[in-house]
């Protein structure tokens, strides 16, 4: 299977959303609103979301909400206290796919991020 660039995905992604801009505008415009500061800080909400891709084991998810939480402003701590949330949901899995998620940010936080192989929630 071949790797797929940013830069591609990221052309692949103009592409579709050009043919389909009401369903992908709508997860853009989605995202947005979901995501941003309002009562709740939306780093925060990038971390549940963060959590439930460990939980639902979508190793682009991982890293495109992993990138965006530091994008944010998250400290190591933060994140932490949110992985053992998502461990103690999913169990021996959970911890697994926790440790993918601090593998991304040590990699982010070092300027040193493995490429994607897609990103359905970049």
């Amino acid at each position: 299977m071949e790797v797929m660039t940013k830069e591609k995905s990221d052309g692949l992604f103009t592409e579709f959303r050009k043919l389909s801009p009401k369903v992908t505008g709508g997860l853009v415009r989605m995202r947005d609103e979901a995501y941003a500061d309002g009562t709740v800080p939306g780093k925060y909400k990038l971390l549940t979301a963060l959590a439930i891709s460990v939980a639902i084991r979508c190793e682009p998810c991982i890293k495109a909400y992993v990138r965006m939480a530091i994008e944010r402003g998250i400290a190591e701590q933060e994140l932490i206290e949110f992985l053992n949330v998502a461990i103690t949901m999913q169990g021996c899995p959970g911890e697994e796919w926790a440790l993918k998620a601090f593998n991304a940010y040590k990699e982010y936080t070092t300027g040193n991020p493995t490429p994607l192989n897609e990103s359905c929630c970049d």
